[in-house]
């Protein structure tokens, strides 16, 4: 498509949550969009809409219904056609979707892994130290490679979070890279290998969502989608939809490509990070069974109280 606008509404609206790094993730849609189309950028809105979990950032995301809260003010927008996509940040997408929501395209996926902020090492912490986090994840994964440790809640954005490390109400946080290098603070903090910390499900992707019946815009976004990418995420997700885990249940995934097969590495703990599971298996094909296979065989390796925190 070489027109300067889009053969849909005009402008082309891209719904987003207002955050500094949920714009940076709309105005790199645009951007992907315009070199895919040829379009002018007048020819594309960005249009913010406030989400619950913007609104209330003094309680954890499980005691408030969890991932729907990034989520849920944006599908209604687009379900009404204020909008004619949405853009998130994959690893804040609930795993079971809307069927009238569909993923239609994700970006290259960028630094999957988490910076540690405070700290030059996560050996380097002092004994006993506070870490804020609002993620059971890297809450367990912390309080298992260092069991001193203690954690507390930190919500809010990037700037936010940064503030209360610098101002010493915690002696550090982690925050994924991805994020920070989006904001243009890619020398901040130190990187966490993978092999020590493994990641969010879906971390470092945007995803663009349309209707499900909105085939045009489905045709659109799929000129920008990453196919390894989301190959690899969507893999990621069936693992979560095996596992069947909450905002509570601390879930970690990685899927790379090799070849046409995939490799997906997994882990499940317990929230104090004292046991823990971990295994690997290459997709055939990137096969979402296989995925889901694999969380199951860790679920069957776990032990009853440790299963609890996924089938519940």
């Amino acid at each position: 498509m070489t027109a300067s606008t889009p053969n849909l509404s005009a402008p082309f609206r891209i719904g987003t949550r207002g955050s500094p790094l949920a714009l940076a993730q709309a105005e790199m849609t645009a951007t992907a969009l315009i070199a895919a189309h040829g379009w002018a950028r007048e020819a594309i809105q960005i249009v913010i809409i406030t989400t619950s979990g913007d609104r209330i950032q003094d309680r954890a995301l499980a005691e408030l219904g969890g991932k729907a809260l990034w989520t849920k003010e944006l599908d209604r927008a687009l379900l009404a056609h204020e909008i004619d996509c949405s853009v998130h940040s994959m690893k804040d997408v609930e795993t079971i979707r809307p069927e009238t929501i569909r993923i239609a395209a994700m970006l290259e996926r960028a630094a999957v892994e988490d910076r540690l902020i405070g700290a030059a090492s996560i050996d380097a912490l002092r004994q006993g130290a506070i870490i804020g986090t609002s993620s059971p994840r890297r809450a367990a994964q912390l309080k298992a490679l260092r069991p001193d440790i203690q954690t507390t809640l930190l919500r809010g954005n990037v700037a936010t979070r940064l503030a209360r490390v610098e101002a010493g109400e915690m002696d550090a946080t982690l925050l994924a890279a991805a994020g920070l290098d989006r904001l243009g603070q890619g020398n901040v903090g130190a990187t966490i290998p993978v092999e020590t910390l493994l990641p969010a499900v879906a971390q470092g992707a945007v995803g663009i969502e349309c209707r499900a019946d909105d085939a045009q815009t489905g045709a659109l976004l799929a000129e920008i989608r990453h196919e390894p990418t989301y190959r690899c995420v969507m893999a990621e997700r069936a693992l979560l939809l095996a596992l069947g885990g909450s905002c509570h249940s601390p879930i970690a995934a990685l899927a790379r490509e090799e070849g046409d097969d995939i490799r997906l590495k997994a882990q499940i703990l317990s929230e104090d990070g004292a046991e823990q599971v971990s295994d690997e298996a290459l997709l055939p094909g990137g096969s979402l069974d296989a995925a889901m296979a694999l969380g199951t065989a860790l679920l069957d390796r776990a032990s009853p109280a440790l299963r609890q925190l996924f089938t519940t």
